[in-house]
């Protein structure tokens, strides 16, 4: 079936809400992706992240065929080794509490959001606020849109749920201020992704962890985007200032099968009880064995040692380029920021004609998502290729 054909019936059946470049992908291996028509192209996108162990990566994709042929899912009424096996190594590998599996990134945060209000009920507040950063996203159900400034449109799907106070992104001042007696919690990613690939500072994290201390608010750290090695450890929040008390994590966990989690540190054991909360799919065996898999390929020191040089070779080489005006990230998260008067979605349109698949997060703005499995000669060539596209 052609572009065009797929266009036509996209046309008739499918809700607008996207909107697509004309190619078909129909193959992945490691760091590269095919067309329908053959053609090669060397993946700086990741599928928005979720592909941080390469497409197909060979342990996956076996422990995803074995459970296929063992046992997709049942209900969380009953018990299955492979979803409670994932918790434990979730567990183990973070916050060393308790683990809500789910199935994707807004589940994780709107679990996270219940547990935060959940707590601060249990503490006597009637009305529990959570702070959140100006420039955050962190879902698009109706409570995470809500977490998110960036595209909260009360306009459009309001009244969405009170209870949210934004601050200024690089403002610890104000971040401290915002947090009182209401407050049930802070939530932060550590970099922001949507925005644009902006790096939370230091101070403001910092500014948090004090605050929640202060007060008993919870430090709540959203690693949907940032997990799972993106920035050269496990979670990024291992080379940061602070230690969270619940941490969210999805895409790249089930190793490109839906996959979420909602961690807490031992302090929060008992914050949701049964009935409390709730997923039909979560922790299927079939998603759960990708997930473990996912963890043995990416928690392994010589490729997270790699996210973190490659970053570094892949950062130098864009501020090379002409056009360029700011490079951001960590590891292999990295945003570019343009100079005034070029098009970023003229660029990335050029790179993927070029064969190099980038993405465009915002305004002025390249965003580069790159397989941790790729190589020195790939991050040239992407390099490479972004040299020719940048221009008028």
């Amino acid at each position: 079936m052609s572009v065009s054909e797929l266009q036509e019936l996209e046309q008739r059946w499918l809700m607008p809400t996207y909107r697509r470049a004309a190619v078909e992908f129909v193959r992945g291996e490691g760091a590269r992706l095919w067309d329908a028509e053959g053609r090669e192209y060397l993946d700086f996108f990741s599928g928005l992240g979720v592909q941080n162990a390469g497409h197909c990566h060979p342990r996956i994709t076996e422990a995803i065929r074995e459970q296929a042929g063992i046992l997709v899912g049942v209900s969380n009424l009953y018990y299955s080794e492979p979803g409670i096996r994932l918790a434990e190594r979730l567990a183990d590998s973070s916050l060393g509490g308790r683990v809500f599996l789910c199935n994707s990134g807004a589940e994780a945060n709107e679990c996270a959001i219940k547990l935060a209000r959940r707590h601060a009920h249990a503490r006597r507040i009637e009305q529990p606020e959570i702070v959140v950063l100006e420039g955050a996203f962190h879902g698009r159900t109706v409570a995470t849109l809500a977490a998110s400034p960036k595209i909260a449109r009360d306009d459009l799907f309001g009244p969405l749920p009170a209870g949210f106070r934004a601050v200024d992104r690089d403002a610890a001042a104000a971040l401290e201020a915002a947090v009182g007696e209401r407050t049930a919690a802070v939530m932060i990613e550590p970099i922001q992704g949507e925005a644009g690939v902006h790096p939370v500072p230091d101070p403001v994290l910092a500014a948090a962890r004090k605050a929640c201390d202060s007060t008993g608010a919870l430090l709540v750290l959203d690693e949907i985007q940032t997990g799972m090695g993106r920035t050269g450890s496990l979670w990024a929040w291992q080379q940061g200032p602070v230690r969270p008390d619940v941490m969210t994590a999805a895409k790249a966990l089930g190793g490109g099968l839906p996959v979420g989690a909602c961690v807490t540190a031992p302090q929060l054991e008992d914050a949701l009880k049964a009935g409390e909360h709730g997923s039909t799919f979560a922790g299927a065996p079939l998603a759960a064995s990708a997930a473990l898999a996912a963890l043995e390929v990416i928690d392994e020191p010589s490729l997270l040692r790699g996210a973190r040089e490659l970053g570094a070779r892949f950062t130098a080489g864009l501020r090379e380029l002409d056009g360029i005006a700011e490079v951001r990230g960590r590891g292999l998260m990295v945003g570019a920021g343009l100079e005034d008067g070029l098009d970023p979605a003229a660029i990335a349109s050029r790179a993927l004609a070029a064969g190099l698949v980038i993405n465009v997060p915002a305004p002025g703005t390249l965003r580069f998502l790159p397989p941790l499995v790729i190589g020195e000669a790939e991050v040239d060539e992407a390099v490479a290729i972004l040299g020719r596209c940048i221009g008028p």
